[in-house]
């Protein structure tokens, strides 16, 4: 028997934030970061929803800590919000699920992505910081009653970000339809984001607005796959890297993405190649279809600026040699590896961190 829940409202389209007027009621906490502070994009958003009060948690910072967290379920707990709003990125609205939940409040959660790429929005995933190892916190209460995907908030973002958070939704897309969990409805999700974000990030990334909006949703359909179907190894690796050398977790997915399909492929190469199928990658068969894949994927990588190993994106092999067996560990212990579609040992781990290492 499989199970498939989506307990988030979904509001989408440009100007869709004006639906806060109906969705928020009474004291209203806003969880963001201090960028969307100083610029006035949380007071602004603030003042669409009526309510009768506002308070700001506005102390985010990128791969949130679980002090942080705890801080932050402080402040629920003081305030005692009816409505607590998460606006910014991944880092913003895992920091304001983890909040709410630490707190025990019982506050309805709005999430309010700015960026495409971590479907937090949807899931009921909290990435969490603690030593210096990311841990993924699961469970079905960390997910938002409602999300708002407006493309109004995208219009600025620059070119790194749009990078960065596009292949984090097409990691999502991807291990998702290879995942142990996946079904024919999740299926369905992780295909159709794959082949939006694969059509078109290269387009966003070049100043193209026109199309974000296509990505945002893509993002959230991505989210969904992924939280119903779970994700695999390449995540398991990022979390541990992202947690040690505090770079992108999109960045880090791009590096270890095409390294992680072949790896995966003797399991799930008949999945790789439909879904390349689907984007139009192709191939005659399906082990040609998987090396066209992996061909497409380091291509989008070099189009978008992105490093193609660990050494480009500024970790020292040297250093990375000496912090394997960290690594290997806490990859090992993370929650995502579950639900990858091969068995995973250390040695494994090792192979593919070298092949990742110094070259692309």
């Amino acid at each position: 028997m499989q199970k498939f829940a989506s307990n988030t409202k979904i509001y989408t389209g440009r100007g869709s934030l004006s639906v806060l007027k109906t969705l928020v009621k009474g004291k209203l906490l806003v969880v963001t970061d201090p960028y969307f502070m100083k610029n006035g994009t949380a007071q602004r958003i603030a003042g669409l929803s009526g309510a009768a009060q506002v308070q700001y948690f506005d102390q985010v910072q990128p791969d949130p800590e679980v002090t942080l967290a705890a801080k932050g379920a402080s402040a629920v707990q003081a305030f005692g919000p009816d409505t607590v709003l998460a606006l910014g990125g991944g880092s913003a609205m895992d920091c304001a699920k983890a909040m709410t939940y630490f707190s025990g409040s019982a506050a309805t959660l709005i999430a309010v992505p700015t960026t495409s790429g971590s479907g937090s929005e949807v899931t009921d995933f909290s990435i969490l910081t603690h030593d210096g190892i990311k841990h993924p916190l699961v469970d079905e209460k960390l997910v938002p009653q409602a999300a708002i995907l407006d493309g109004e908030l995208l219009d600025s973002l620059p070119g790194s970000l749009i990078a960065d958070t596009g292949f984090d939704a097409l990691s999502h897309a991807l291990e998702a339809c290879a995942a142990t969990g996946a079904s024919a409805i999740t299926d369905s999700l992780a295909q159709g984001a794959f082949c939006t974000v694969m059509d078109c990030l290269e387009a966003s990334f070049r100043g193209d607005k026109a199309v974000r909006q296509s990505i945002h949703e893509a993002s959230c359909m991505a989210g969904m796959a992924f939280s119903q179907a779970g994700l695999g190894l390449c995540h398991a690796l990022a979390h541990s890297l992202g947690g040690l050398y505090h770079l992108p977790h999109g960045r880090l997915n791009a590096i270890l993405l095409p390294a992680v399909v072949d790896f995966n492929a003797s399991a799930a190469g008949y999945k790789y190649a439909h879904i390349a199928r689907l984007a139009g990658i192709g191939g005659a068969s399906d082990t040609m279809a998987v090396r066209s894949l992996k061909a497409a994927l380091v291509r989008l990588r070099r189009l978008l600026a992105l490093p193609g190993s660990l050494q480009e994106a500024g970790v020292e092999p040297a250093r990375l040699v000496g912090d394997m067996e960290l690594i290997c560990k806490a990859a090992l212990e993370d929650g995502c590896i579950v639900t990858n579609p091969v068995p995973v040992t250390k040695q494994d781990i090792c192979h593919i961190l070298h092949r990742v290492k110094s070259r692309g």
